[in-house]
């Protein structure tokens, strides 16, 4: 039995480390591996599925194509990259390079997912998407405000006097936080979560919050104008490090009697908290994703983030607003991909770009040329768009689609072709985390089954047969992954203080990590201090320059009495995970969570079956009946694909947030009855 230390590539907060065993090709132990601090238990139940899911049965291992009839039929990889290779060299004949649509979700990282731009290039370009579903409007929040996305290192956590849980149920979605929560509790820390709902996270706290959904920006004012009345901000720091103040303070016109009116919180509970936050010396704010994914969510992270900044903690150990850390992302030039940005894409080839938020209009409004092929990878669109109603008609409507993929989504049973992808085990890459700032190597350990092979050498072949290689020397590196590892090596070589011989040892910290965000008290804004009056943020997006609250933008749902919330869960990462057999025999089946009071209201009980409803269709599941949901709101995790009972997001407005070109997955107003049986 072999011993191999490895990295999960998932987009998931934690990126955890863990040790894997290997017993004739097979995996069949996974242990923690201590020396990651930020996850030093190992991973999540999801992780430890791995076992199952690259060697289960229902796993895609050999190239498939559509018989026409509802099924498909297997064929050779020769084969299939010969029907790919052809069709994509007639409709750029025929059509031009931006016939093609390329979408590329985030279904797992590393350092391989660069090879998918380099055969594109070679190709002519294609038509890509702009924007992300899950954290742009956070991220651009945070950057306007104190000019780079970082904070402390995970473990500086276990530092803080008090923790404020904004959004976030770590408990489920990023399970690691929790140990370095706990050691903060043990040592006498208080935890305040602030959630519509009640999270396994919040059975933890010493104070829980449940605004109505979408009002968290009325919330966090309201907190600022205590604070300033008080006189419970840092008046030096302010004077050193913060832009805007005075204008700041002037536009505080929210007070805990309005916010109550706007949030549902009491007005003594917003005053409770902000006289906490004053009067505690180290003080963490945690913020998570989905309270940014509504059209005010980029003023929202903003609002909240003015909390910390008026109260001098930033820079400090057991200080900071924790959304996103990209210190780790040190081979990425502006720290993120630049295709989140139409605007920002400077690769001619790729100029052509449609919003993931609004894909489907996006997608109609597309002419000269259409689109002929669509490539897809790492990616479920069909589950996870907003509007996929919208989206399954203009992906049907494609005539030649390929879906590389494990497993047979929802997305892949649309394909014409789909190419098996492959598994955690089976390729070697480099993965960076968003959480911690580690820096990991991945290895191979195991053969692919089947006929499966990496991303890199399907490139690499089609690339080969449809001759775009010649006179460019090795754009994309040749079979084998012991070339795939020196295309690594001069890949991270732009970084002299890291080589691959180092990754291999196990996770490194860049020497450029600042375990402590900001210590230095430098922030790379237009003015050099933090930015509580952006220009920028009025230039580029049009909002107000400072915080503010933005009631829910108008749509014929927004009367509809429920507001629809689809969050993370334990189970699953997105669509993903949600097929293995161990994680099923663990959780409960999905169901639509509804308060106690509105199930009463409604004649609702447990495993009755319902209606969710609006203008853009309707759903149909069992009911659970919980005391976890706040009244006014209908629960339903992201990711369940149709098959599970799934189809969440047909009800979803395609919508963007109000920078950043995030999905305002949360704007949704639904309305619930008892279905007929």
């Amino acid at each position: 039995m072999n011993e191999f230390l490895t990295v999960c590539p998932r987009n998931c907060y934690s990126t955890c480390s863990f040790r894997v065993f290997v017993e004739n090709g097979k995996a069949v132990r996974i242990l923690p591996y201590e020396g990651n601090l930020a996850t030093p238990e190992g991973p999540c139940i999801k992780g430890l599925s791995y076992l199952e899911r690259e060697f289960s049965p229902s796993r895609i291992i050999h190239p498939l194509k559509h018989n026409g009839r509802g099924g498909f039929e297997r064929i050779s990889m020769t084969e299939a990259l010969k029907i790919i290779s052809e069709k994509l060299l007639k409709v750029r004949e025929q059509y031009g390079p931006w016939s093609v649509l390329l979408y590329k979700g985030s279904g797992s990282s590393g350092l391989s997912n660069d090879i998918t731009s380099l055969f594109w290039k070679l190709y002519g370009g294609a038509t890509t998407t702009y924007g992300n579903l899950c954290w742009p409007a956070g991220l651009e929040a945070v950057r306007l405000t104190l000019g780079e996305v970082k904070h402390n290192v995970p473990w500086d956590l276990a530092e803080a006097q008090l923790i404020i849980m904004w959004g976030k149920n770590p408990a489920e979605t990023n399970v690691q936080e929790m140990i370095h929560i706990d050691r903060a509790l043990k040592k006498g820390a208080r935890l305040v979560v602030i959630d519509p709902r009640r999270t396994p996270t919040a059975d933890k706290a010493d104070m829980l919050l449940r605004p109505i959904p979408g009002t968290d920006a009325a919330l966090a004012l309201a907190v600022a104008k205590v604070l300033v009345e008080n006189k419970l901000t840092d008046e030096r720091f302010i004077s050193d490090h913060v832009s805007g103040y005075d204008l700041f303070v002037k536009s505080l016109d929210i007070s805990p009697a309005d916010a109550e009116k706007i949030t549902g919180i009491p007005a003594q509970a917003i005053t409770d908290l902000a006289v906490m936050i004053g009067q505690t010396d180290k003080v963490t704010f945690v913020a998570g994703y989905g309270l940014q994914r509504y059209s005010n969510g980029g003023q929202t992270i903003r609002s909240i983030l003015s909390i910390p900044v008026i109260t001098g903690k930033i820079g400090r150990s057991g200080c900071g607003f924790n959304f996103a850390n990209l210190q780790g992302y040190i081979y990425d030039a502006e720290k993120e991909p630049d295709s989140y940005y139409p605007d920002a894409v400077n690769d001619l080839p790729f100029r052509r770009t449609i919003s993931m938020a609004k894909f489907a209009e996006g997608f109609n409004n597309l002419t000269s040329p259409g689109i002929k092929v669509a490539w897809i990878e790492r990616g479920n669109p069909v589950t996870q768009l907003p509007d996929s109603t919208g989206v399954r008609k203009v992906i049907e409507s494609i005539p030649f689609k390929v879906v590389v993929d494990q497993f047979m989504t929802d997305t892949a049973m649309m394909a014409d072709i789909i190419l098996p992808a492959k598994g955690l085990f089976e390729q070697s890459d480099i993965v960076s985390s968003y959480w911690n700032p580690y820096v990991q190597f991945k290895p191979k350990v195991a053969e692919p089954p089947g006929e499966v092979m990496p991303e890199s050498e399907i490139y690499y072949r089609l690339a080969e047969t449809m001759k775009l290689c010649e006179n460019i020397p090795n754009p994309i590196p040749e079979p084998g992954n012991e070339n795939f590892e020196k295309w690594l090596a001069g890949r991270i070589s732009q970084n002299k203080s890291i080589t691959l011989d180092d990754l291999r040892k196990g996770p490194v910290l860049p020497a450029e990590v600042e375990e402590t965000a900001y210590h230095d008290l430098k922030f790379p804004t237009q003015s050099g201090k933090i930015e509580l009056f952006s220009e920028s943020s009025a230039g580029k997006w049009g909002v107000n320059p400072l915080p503010c609250y933005v009631p829910l933008e108008d749509n014929e749902d927004k009367k509809l009495p429920f507001r629809l919330m689809s969050p993370n869960i334990a189970s699953r990462i997105h669509s993903q995970f949600g097929n293995m057999e161990v994680i099923r025999c663990l959780t409960e089946p999905p169901a639509w969570e509804i308060s106690v009071s509105d199930a009463r209201r409604l004649g609702i009980k447990s495993g009755d079956l319902i209606r969710i409803s609006n203008s853009r269709g309707e759903v149909t599941g069992k009911a659970r009946v919980t005391v976890r949901v706040r009244r006014g709101s209908i629960v339903f995790p992201n990711g369940v694909w149709l098959a599970e009972g799934g189809g969440v997001n047909a009800l979803i407005e395609p919508a963007e947030t109000d920078m950043g070109y995030g999905a305002a997955f949360h704007n949704t107003g639904v309305n619930v009855e008892k279905a007929d049986i």
